[in-house]
């Protein structure tokens, strides 16, 4: 009777230390910055909707460029703003695929909605985004100035700040995570805000603002 006791009880350890590891597995989900740290295959988002300067270094000379939507394969993240890619060009020495780089910041995982676009290939608004527009623009209500807190959806993302409350419009500049802004309007969507230490004004979205 003890044997069997102690083989159960041995059994029983046994089953525990498997589960063990699986059940830790558990508690380390993959988030979103531990997405765009991976090899892959990527799309071309450009704020504007125009190419992307493809470089022989982080921030060397431009050897080539990538259409707004383009699709390619990165083989790895240099740092937090460069990605190495095989980009076929002359260096010298002939025609070939050879590394090269791109800004990272506008890359994306999904396919990017695809863009109307001006004769010198700038990105405009359709139809429906001018009403959008409209209607954002109709909803500001004046506030009395307040102190704000960027929160990028990554810690290692940026917000950007843009010269209308439109997804569409133009980049004005970039924020990263804790930067302070100052609200000077609120809409629907969007704050109107002013930058303190460039004194630049204009909209970004609410998700990624925290008082």
């Amino acid at each position: 009777m003890m044997k069997k006791l102690v083989s159960l009880l041995l059994v029983l350890i046994l089953g525990l230390s498997l589960l063990a590891p699986a059940a830790l597995a558990g508690d380390f989900g993959d988030d979103e910055e531990d997405e765009y740290k991976d090899p892959g295959y990527y799309y071309v988002y450009t704020e504007n909707g125009k190419v992307l300067n493809v470089r022989e270094s982080p921030r060397g000379k431009v050897v080539g460029a990538l259409k707004y939507g383009s699709r390619i394969h990165v083989d790895a993240f240099v740092d937090e703003n460069w990605a190495l890619i095989l980009y076929n060009y002359d260096n010298g020495y002939g025609k070939a695929d050879y590394a090269a780089y791109v800004n990272r910041r506008f890359l994306v995982r999904k396919k990017p909605a695809a863009r109307n676009t001006s004769k010198n290939g700038t990105a405009v608004a359709s139809a429906d985004s001018l009403e959008d527009l409209n209607k954002e623009f109709k909803s500001a209500k004046d506030v009395a100035p307040y102190t704000v807190t960027v929160r990028p959806t990554r810690a290692s993302g940026w917000v950007n700040l843009r010269w209308a409350p439109s997804q569409s419009a133009e980049l004005m500049a970039t924020f990263k995570a804790n930067d302070k802004l100052t609200v000077i309007k609120e809409l629907d969507n969007w704050l109107q805000v002013e930058d303190p230490d460039t004194g630049n004004v204009g909209f970004v979205n609410k998700v990624f603002i925290a008082e």
